[in-house]
C-alpha cells in the first residue's frame, strides 16, 4: 500500500469557490494513491436534507465529467436519516481526491492511484444488470429500469480495510427495493454480486491474470436487505464517475470497502453462501469483513482509522463503522474484545 499523503487543497475543509476544486492545476498537484470512492466537496457540515449540488466550474478535466447524463434523477433529494455516525466528524471528503485516486484493480491492478487516465474504453452505456437465481421474476434491467427507482441522496462514512475513511453523499436507493421486484423464493439466503468481465475495456484484467476475474463479492440475505444497503449510481449529486463503478455499484456501509462492489452486471439469489473474489487469500479476507477494530488484519491493525486527505490525523475505529445501532443484531457473535491476529491458514471471520 502506498504511503505518501494526498495534500488537499483545502486545508479547512470549508465551503469555498467550486472553480478551485475543478481548476486543473489543482489535480495536478495530487500526489498520493489510496483512494478507492468519491467523495464531495468540502463543507462545514454533512447535516441537513439538501443534495449535494452538482459541481460547476472548469469541465475541462475529463476525471470529473460523468459518463452518462440523468439530469431528471441528479440531483436527488438528501434524506435526513441515516446521520453520519456519532462521534464522526461531519465534514465531507473534498470530492478531489478520490475522483483522482482510485482503488479498482480492473483498472490498476495491485495497487491504488490514478485509475481515471485508464477508464477511456469502458463504456458504461448501455448497461444491463441480470438479476437470476433463487427468486420468481428474473429479469434484466437497463439503466432506464434502474433509474425509475426512488433515488435519494445519502451521507455515509466510508471506512476501507486499508485504514482510511471517508465522507461520502451516494445517490441510489435500497438494495431491498430491487430484491423485491424478483420476489426471491424462500431458500435464498445469500446474494453473489459479479463486477463487468470486459478485458479489453478494463486494462488492468489483463496485467493481472492471478485474480479470479471477474471481480464478485456477497451478502448474506439479511444484510442484502437491510434498508442501509444501496444500489448507487451517483455521488455528488451527479452520475458515478468511471474510477467510482459507474454507471452501478453497491454500497454496504459496515463492512469494508471490498464488500461494495462495482459495475455490477449481474446478481445472484443462492442457497449456500457464494466464495468471493478475496477469498483466495482466505487468512486476510472473511466473508462478513464487518469492520471491527477488535480483529487485527494480519498485516496491520484496525484500532485506528485516519481521513484520506490527512493521513497524520487518527481516530478511534467505531465498530461496525458507527452504524452499530442499525445492525449490531444482525451479528450476535462479533467479537468485542481484542483478538489475536490471524496466521496464514486461519480464516477471516
Amino acid at each position: 500500500m502506498r504511503r505518501d499523503i494526498f495534500q488537499s487543497t483545502v486545508p479547512n475543509r470549508q465551503p469555498i469557490d467550486p472553480a478551485v476544486f475543478f481548476d486543473r492545476r489543482s489535480f495536478i498537484k495530487t500526489t498520493a494513491g489510496i483512494g478507492l470512492l468519491g467523495a464531495a466537496v468540502s463543507t462545514s457540515s454533512g447535516c441537513g436534507e439538501n443534495p449535494a449540488p452538482a459541481p460547476s466550474g472548469d469541465r475541462a478535466d475529463s476525471r470529473l465529467t460523468p459518463p452518462i447524463h440523468r439530469p431528471e434523477v441528479f440531483p436527488a433529494k438528501r434524506a435526513p436519516t441515516p446521520a453520519l455516525p456519532d462521534g464522526i466528524e461531519t465534514a465531507l471528503t473534498p470530492r478531489s481526491v478520490a475522483a483522482s485516486f482510485n482503488n479498482f484493480y480492473e483498472f490498476l491492478p495491485g495497487q491504488g492511484g490514478d485509475v481515471w487516465p485508464l477508464t477511456g474504453d469502458f463504456k458504461v452505456d448501455p448497461w444491463q444488470v441480470e438479476i437470476v437465481g433463487e427468486c420468481h421474476k428474473p429479469q434484466t434491467l437497463d439503466l432506464d429500469a434502474l433509474f425509475k427507482f426512488d433515488h435519494e441522496e445519502r451521507l455515509y462514512h466510508f471506512r476501507c480495510v486499508e485504514r482510511w475513511a471517508m465522507n461520502v453523499p451516494w445517490t441510489g436507493f435500497p438494495l431491498r427495493s430491487l430484491l423485491d421486484k424478483v420476489e426471491p423464493t424462500s431458500h435464498a439466503g445469500f446474494v453473489r454480486f459479479i463486477s463487468a468481465n470486459r478485458p479489453k475495456q478494463l486494462p488492468g484484467m489483463k496485467r493481472s491474470g492471478a485474480y479470479p476475474w471477474p471481480y464478485h463479492e456477497g451478502l448474506r440475505m439479511d444484510e442484502a436487505m437491510h434498508e442501509l444497503t444501496l444500489v448507487v449510481t451517483g455521488i455528488f449529486g451527479e452520475p458515478l464517475l468511471k474510477q467510482h463503478g459507474a454507471p452501478v455499484r453497491i454500497i454496504v456501509p459496515w463492512k469494508y470497502g471490498y464488500k461494495s462492489p462495482k459495475s455490477i452486471v449481474k446478481i445472484e439469489l443462492l442457497r449456500a453462501q457464494p466464495k468471493t473474489f478475496w477469498q483466495i487469500q482466505p487468512h486476510e479476507y472473511g466473508f462478513l469483513s464487518n469492520i471491527n477494530p477488535n480483529i487485527p488484519h494480519p498485516r496491520w491493525s484496525q484500532s485506528l482509522s485516519y481521513w484520506i486527505d490527512r493521513q497524520d490525523e487518527s481516530f478511534p475505529t467505531p465498530i461496525f463503522n458507527g452504524y452499530g445501532k442499525y445492525v449490531a443484531d444482525l451479528y450476535p457473535e462479533e467479537p468485542t474484545t481484542l483478538q489475536a491476529p490471524l496466521r496464514r491458514g486461519q480464516t477471516a471471520r
